[in-house]
Parts: C-alpha cells; structure tokens; sequence
C-alpha cells in the first residue's frame, strides 16, 4: 500500500516559524499545501491506486481532493488512521460539519465528535497504529491502497517520521522498524482555540 503525510498546513507553516502552537483547530491546508496537493495529483497518476482512504481531518481531506478527483475515486474515512492527539490542529471539526463540507464523501461512520478530547499517550497512539496495520493486512486490495494521514499517526503505522506531502509504499503486514524517540512537548491542552 501507499502512504502518505498530508500536505503542509496552516498550523504546520506557523508552527514551523514560531514553535509555539498557534491554537488553530482542524487547521486547513496552507496555500503552499494546497499547491502541493494538486502536484501531487500529477505525480500519482501512474500508480495502480483504487482506493484512498483518508483521515477525517480537513487538512487530510483537501490534500486527498485532488488525487481522488484525477483517479475518480471517492475517498473513504479512515478514523484510526487520524492523528495523535496533541496540538490544537488535532481537535477536529464536527462531522455533521464535515458532511456538509464534503458532500461526496462518507461521515456516516464517524460520531459528531470522534477526535479525542485530550493528550493521547504515545503508547496509545501506536496500539491504534497497530490495529489499523493488522487490518489493512487482512485487506486483499490493500495493495491499490493510499493512505493520507498525519506525521505521528504515520510514524508509528510505518517506523518513520515523514515530511509534508512525502509518501511511500510500505508492506502493512511486514515489521515495523521501532520509530526514533519524539523529543517531550507539553502537551497543548486546554488552548483558546480559533476556527479556520
């Protein structure tokens, strides 16, 4: 299968700068993210994807916009594929909003409010990582699989951190390397938040 970060986002872009969460929940993407996006869209197009599967995070769902309008694909939500809780940009939009948002896609599944409500520990975060592994193994197709997710979800699912937009072919049933140690950051929680 193939698996890959989501393109640069706002929270990522002021992050980067300041190191200082700036408390901007389900953060969308960037306009260097969205470029990005639709680029990659280009350079997909001559693998066998036939199924994206996608965490229902904004930033997720606009960067698998592009690449599943060029495949003809209606991308499906992932919910255990959705990023460790920890920052601002992980508490998510409700899916009553998402629904109305992305009319062509599926919230059916998802509770109104299916993020986490605080700090998700590391080991709880790669338990998740590992059930999602074990069930993309038992998927036949998961070979034609794309996978948008987030940099802790996607370190722990394959071993490795990953860049912004960056995205590789893994084996979900092979072993996953031990990933590098994550350096302690207090966890963001409770923030003002702003909406985007």
């Amino acid at each position: 299968m193939f698996i890959m970060r989501h393109c640069q986002s706002e929270f990522n872009r002021l992050f980067t700068l300041s190191r200082v969460d700036p408390g901007i929940a389900d953060a969308p993407l960037s306009p260097s993210g969205q470029l990005h996006a639709r680029q990659l869209a280009k350079e997909l197009s001559a693998l066998p994807i036939r199924r994206i599967l996608v965490s229902p995070y904004t930033r997720a769902l606009q960067t698998a916009a592009p690449i599943a309008a060029m495949f003809g694909l209606r991308p499906q939500i992932a919910l255990l594929a959705r990023e460790q809780c920890f920052f601002a940009c992980d508490i998510g939009a409700p899916a009553s909003c998402l629904a109305r948002e992305w009319p062509e896609v599926d919230f059916s599944g998802l509770e109104e409010i299916w993020w986490n409500s605080g700090f998700e520990s590391e080991n709880e975060a790669q338990t998740r990582a590992q059930r999602f592994r074990t069930e993309m193994s038992a998927h036949e197709d998961h070979h034609g699989t794309l996978l948008i997710s987030h940099w802790a979800f996607l370190r722990s699912f394959a071993g490795r951190p990953m860049a912004n937009g960056s995205w590789i072919e893994i084996d979900p049933a092979a072993e996953v390397p031990t990933p590098p140690p994550i350096r302690k950051l207090k966890p963001a929680f409770p923030l003002p938040l702003r909406r985007h």
